[in-house]
């Protein structure tokens, strides 16, 4: 590689750092989503005039907001992916920058160095001193001789290295960069993913009459006790008691941080302070309490320690669902404390009110 191809890379990846600015909305125009939306089957105005065709618009309302969940956890993903290659691409660029200096101030030592060469009529040190009558001269000039040949190596050495390395340095910011691409359209599709299932959903319950939404309000209420109460029936009444023991110090923090969010929006992609998605709510609750978690419900199922669910103690995170889209935190006496969905806010709820995946502690 040589120093011109490195300045062109340097200053690809340099100008190319402008567009990290650049809102993801822009990486991809709105289209038509093209997944079958279960709206075009969804009863039109007057709505339902059953309990049971309400119960199945509220069916379809749960998968299409289950849906939007798991694409925001997609999208939140990407988004501190995205994040992560775009610090790493600064820092290769600084570095790139960083090493074409070295590599000039080295070329600059070479040059002065065969300029002497050269003012000594162009042999090397070595023929001078075996040349000269003066024996003197020729012991006093050995060290000399040995500084200068080990200078031109070190210098010769370092700067094969800074080449090396800046060649390393330009083929990891060209990888990186096209990661940063990669999670940037995937957090498009997942935005426009979540837009629709969103939108499918607020339109269902926007055709329903004002005394049908207050009835699917109650069936929801209706159905998340039913779970509750199925979920209470199969702990041994010990248990229940075990899990509602004490929490650790850090768990309390996470408590009192996640409980005084109560009654702020659900919002998607959201960390707060003023709305929060469910692994927002959690993330920001345990970074409160001095353990960084990860920012995703999947990877928060992924990557902590998980636990018998004997064993949850106040403090620990449930994480719900077969695909982990939607994570809580347990707050004792059975109850959690989560964000549940948009349209909704930061709420208390039965802990098996939903389908328990598994049970992790950040701070075990």
């Amino acid at each position: 590689m040589n120093r011109r191809h490195c300045a062109a890379a340097a200053i690809t990846l340099v100008c190319a750092l402008s567009l990290l600015t650049v809102p993801v909305q822009a990486m991809a125009a709105p289209t038509p989503d093209s997944t079958p939306s279960p709206s075009a089957s969804a009863p039109s105005s007057p709505g339902p005039s059953s309990e049971k065709d309400l119960e199945k618009v509220r069916e379809q309302i749960e998968t299409l907001y289950r849906q939007a969940a798991a694409a925001t956890d997609a999208y939140n993903l990407a988004e501190e992916q995205t994040k992560k290659q775009s610090g790493e691409i600064v820092k290769l660029a600084k570095a790139i920058v960083d090493g074409q200096a070295r590599i000039a101030e080295l070329k600059d030592r070479a040059g002065a160095q065969a300029r002497e060469q050269y003012r000594n009529g162009g042999l090397p040190p070595g023929a001078q001193l075996v040349l000269s009558d003066d024996p003197q001269l020729f012991l006093d000039g050995v060290n000399k001789v040995r500084t200068s040949q080990q200078a031109s190596k070190t210098v010769l050495a370092e700067l094969n290295r800074t080449q090396e390395d800046l060649e390393t340095y330009t083929q990891d910011a060209s990888s990186n960069w096209h990661k940063l691409e990669t999670n940037r359209v995937k957090q498009a599709k997942a935005k426009k993913k979540i837009n629709a299932r969103i939108a499918a959903a607020e339109k269902l319950e926007s055709e329903l009459e004002t005394e049908e939404r207050a009835r699917l309000r109650q069936l929801e209420q209706d159905a998340a006790n039913r779970a509750q109460s199925a979920w209470l029936a199969t702990r041994p009444v010990q248990d229940v008691e075990a899990i509602s023991g004490e929490a650790s110090t850090a768990g309390k923090a996470a408590i009192a941080f996640a409980t005084a969010q109560i009654g702020k929006p659900y919002v998607w992609g959201a960390t707060g302070p003023g709305s929060y998605d469910c692994s927002g709510l959690t993330m920001k609750a345990w970074a409160a309490a001095g353990r960084p978690i990860p920012r995703t419900s999947q990877e928060q199922w992924r990557l902590l320690p998980r636990i018998d669910i004997k064993d949850m103690r106040p403090g620990d995170l449930i994480i719900y669902h077969a695909d982990a889209s939607h994570v809580a935190m347990y707050v004792g006496d059975g109850t959690i404390v989560h964000s549940p969905r948009p349209g909704r806010h930061v709420t208390l709820a039965g802990a098996g009110s939903m389908k328990i995946l598994g049970v992790v502690r950040p701070d075990k």
